[in-house]
């Protein structure tokens, strides 16, 4: 594997699944909260109340990087930690968090890729009807405005939006992760990612003002579809289940539009798209980060409701996710946005593996999988700079074990085992693999 000198070497969290310290130092509810805490929502009632510990714990964290030789790190703000309610006055107390927090990074001669939103909305925010409310980009802007002012003399690389396929679909149409919503047509789904573009593009013009000459940029969660054999029926599911997770995220952010294909699919359920809309989302991007796990194969399924495709679970092996491991998909994926979108640059902002880890009783944890996860991953990325693709960085998910949303702390993700009883570390035989390629 070969890679630049100048290659960005990072782990990645978010702010709900490590930091805990949910009702501290004046930080508001967030919809996570409220989700977690609704019998029956998430594994066994697990919640992010303590999560990692990480906001008493991050200095240790801090440490816990530089034994990665790591030279940045992603990690989310909590919208509700800076801005209780959302809007209004800002908390000092959360701002002085990050401070901290950015300032010990640096200390250590890693970088900070601040994320600005990974799912964790003021639940203030969501009580005014949250991401279904057109006007929510004005309050996302000025979130960004309060807290770029806070950080950006420190802070030179923002991503606006984390996963926005996630937040609309997952949270408003499947109910799976907060806010909880079902719903039995794609409406709502489609009407919050709308307002999610504008959402971002606002962002992006405030960060432009407020930080010349910071790097600026989102992450989509993409996921390439194959189809199931080589009949055309297979071909043309494939071809609408890119629409729906991959296109209809990354053309209007890079080419001011919509898919065709997918505006008729979804016609009688697309939100109001007013002159000027699809001009604000498609801003001009210094990166674009990919979040890739998996890939997706596809049939043709016309008994299926909506799109009439089925995913179907080829041979081969899987993660405790139920992924399946394929590298081949990151690289064709790389190839295929790199000659499609062609961003300036490209960052693998997540990629990592689950799977059932055994703490020895000398703290070891040999998870041989995760560490053929990786390196087969990253061989992935080393064909694609080779071929001429932009790839600047790689983020291994996560950096700890974590609180994995609706499933709770039953699936494991870290580079470092967390035993979430005493909150001890442990690096794993992944994590010192992953010390290894970035400290050469």
């Amino acid at each position: 594997m070969q890679f630049p000198d100048d290659f960005v070497w990072g782990a990645a969290t978010a702010a709900y699944q490590i930091e805990g310290a949910v009702t501290e130092d004046g930080r508001g509810t967030s919809i996570w909260d409220t989700f977690s805490h609704t019998p029956g929502k998430t594994l066994n009632g697990d919640t992010g109340d303590i999560a990692c510990d990480h906001y008493h714990r991050w200095r240790d964290d801090i440490g816990l990087l530089k034994a990665l030789n790591v030279n940045a790190y992603r990690f989310s703000i909590a919208w509700s930690r800076i801005l209780p309610v959302g809007r209004g006055k800002p908390n000092p107390a959360g701002i002085d968090f990050y401070s901290r927090l950015v300032d010990g990074l640096l200390e250590a001669g890693i970088t900070p890729f601040a994320t600005l939103y990974h799912w964790d909305l003021p639940q203030a925010i969501q009580d005014d009807d949250g991401w279904m409310r057109r006007t929510i980009a004005d309050d996302f802007a000025h979130y960004a405005d309060v807290i770029s002012r806070a950080l950006g003399d420190r802070v030179r690389h923002w991503i606006t939006l984390n996963e926005p396929w996630v937040i609309a679909w997952a949270g408003h149409m499947f109910g799976e992760h907060a806010p909880g919503h079902r719903a039995s047509s794609p409406a709502a789904a489609l009407t919050v990612s709308h307002n999610l573009n504008l959402a971002h593009g606002s962002a992006v013009a405030v960060l432009r003002q407020n930080l010349p000459g910071a790097k600026i940029g989102t992450v989509l969660n993409l996921n390439p579809a194959y189809p199931a054999t080589n009949k055309s029926a297979d071909m043309e599911a494939a071809t609408r289940f890119d629409g729906f997770w991959n296109r209809w995220y990354l053309d209007p952010i890079f080419r001011g539009h919509y898919p065709a294909d997918m505006t008729e699919q979804y016609a009688e359920f697309l939100p109001e798209i007013r002159p000027g809309d699809l001009d604000r989302a498609r801003v001009p991007l210094d990166f674009l980060g990919i979040n890739y796990y998996s890939r997706a194969v596809i049939q043709d399924d016309a008994d299926n409701a909506g799109l009439g495709y089925a995913m179907v679970s080829p041979e081969g092996e899987y993660t405790d996710m139920r992924w399946e491991v394929y590298p081949q998909g990151l690289f064709d994926l790389l190839m295929r946005v790199h000659r499609d979108y062609a961003p300036r640059e490209i960052y693998i902002t997540e990629n990592g593996s689950a799977w059932v880890d055994t703490l020895t009783e000398t703290g070891e944890v040999h998870d041989e999988r995760r560490t053929a996860y990786l390196a087969s991953h990253l061989e992935a990325c080393s064909r694609a700079i080779a071929d001429g693709v932009p790839l600047k960085g790689y983020f291994a998910w996560s950096l700890l074990d974590n609180f994995e949303w609706a499933f709770g702390y039953s699936k494991r993700f870290g580079l470092y085992y967390v035993d979430f009883a005493n909150q001890q570390r442990y690096l794993k035989d992944s994590g010192k693999y992953f010390a290894r390629i970035a400290g050469r």
